[in-house]
This record gives structure tokens, sequence and C-alpha cells, in this order.
């Protein structure tokens, strides 16, 4: 049984150590959020935040957490969280969906360390996450809406 916090609740699951957090937050959690993509985080669909930062939930095992926070696309709901989710909204971002739950996690940790982001900063905290729809340029346009909403 391991033992990890995710979105402010303590929740034992029974998984091996070496499971990767992803498929502990999905099949054990029942969080389906977090999507697999690469299997080899590379491409950012299964984006989590541990202690406020970014990372891949399908690389990172479960015993890797430790006494972590995590928190999944289903937990985002402070002030940053829902300026970026009307955003998306206002600008039409999503078309297919799939990379959306780790494009939202990468940009609200953004947001929540660089309150007014160049295009530069957009593109380096959201690099490691694929879109196949190619909506970068409205998900860039989003952070910025975002930005401005909470300046």
């Amino acid at each position: 049984m391991i033992r990890i916090n995710v979105n402010g609740k303590s929740l034992n699951l029974d998984v091996p150590p070496d499971t990767p957090l992803l498929w502990a937050l999905r099949d054990s959690a029942g969080l389906t959020g977090s999507k697999y993509g690469c299997g080899m985080g590379l491409c950012g669909a299964c984006s989590v935040l541990l202690n406020g930062t970014s990372i891949r939930s399908c690389s990172t095992p479960i015993s890797a957490v430790g006494n972590g926070k995590i928190t999944t696309i289903e937990g985002l709901d402070d002030k940053v969280d829902k300026a970026l989710q009307a955003a998306w909204l206002k600008l039409d971002v999503s078309q297919c969906g799939y990379c959306q739950s780790g494009q939202l996690i990468s940009a609200g940790a953004l947001l929540r360390t660089k309150k007014n982001p160049s295009d530069a900063d957009i593109d380096a905290a959201l690099a490691g996450n694929l879109c196949r729809c190619a909506t970068y340029v409205r998900i860039r346009a989003a952070v910025k809406d975002a930005a401005k909403s909470l300046a």
C-alpha cells in the first residue's frame, strides 16, 4: 500500500512502488483526466503538478512522489486555473482536446511563477506539451489572456 496526497486528499493505493504515477492515478484512483500519450515523458499529455511543478506522470514511479502533493487536472481550482479555463473557452483553444489537461497544468505552473510571461516564456514552459491539432497560437494567446485577467 502506498499513500499519496492527490488534489488535497490522502489516498492509499495498492500498487507496486515502480508503478508509473499515471497508471496509479488513472487505474487505482479513478482520475482519468491525465492522458497516456507516448509513455516516455515526451508529449506532456500526462502532466500533473508535484508540489507545484509540472512533471510527466507516465515516467515518474509512484515511489518518487513520497510526501509530495500531486495536483491533477481534476484538482485545478484556484484563481490561476479559473482564469486559464475561462481563456481557453473564450479563445476556443481546444480542438480534439487530448493534450489540454497537460497544457493547462503547465500553463498554470508558469503563471504561478511568472505573472506576465513573454511569448518566449510561454513557449519554453509549454515546449514539452505537444498538440497534434497545432493550436499553439491559440494556447499562447489564452495564456496571455489569463495573465492579463489576473493582473
